[in-house]
């Protein structure tokens, strides 16, 4: 899917919120090993690995910043009371 769903149901939420949490844990994961690495060669690779991660993750973070709230109003039978 090359664009975001117009909604984002709950049990998406909570499929967005793992993978931001592993993506998280990735980022870290990267950032220490890089530091404890002595090759540069090495190092540049997983700096770039963590990069990746992080651009995934802010890509994740963009589509969440979407009203939501307008959104399902615009769904017929749907209510805005959850």
């Amino acid at each position: 899917m090359m664009t975001p769903p117009t909604v984002i149901t709950v049990k998406d939420t909570y499929y967005v919120k793992d993978q931001m949490s592993w993506l998280l844990v990735a980022m870290k994961k990267c950032s220490h090993y890089a530091q404890e690495c002595t090759d540069p060669k090495v190092k540049q690779i997983i700096d770039r690995a963590g990069q990746m991660h992080q651009r995934h993750y802010n890509t994740l973070l963009q589509h969440c910043q979407n009203d939501n709230t307008s959104a399902m109003n615009t769904i017929p039978g749907s209510t805005s009371a959850q």
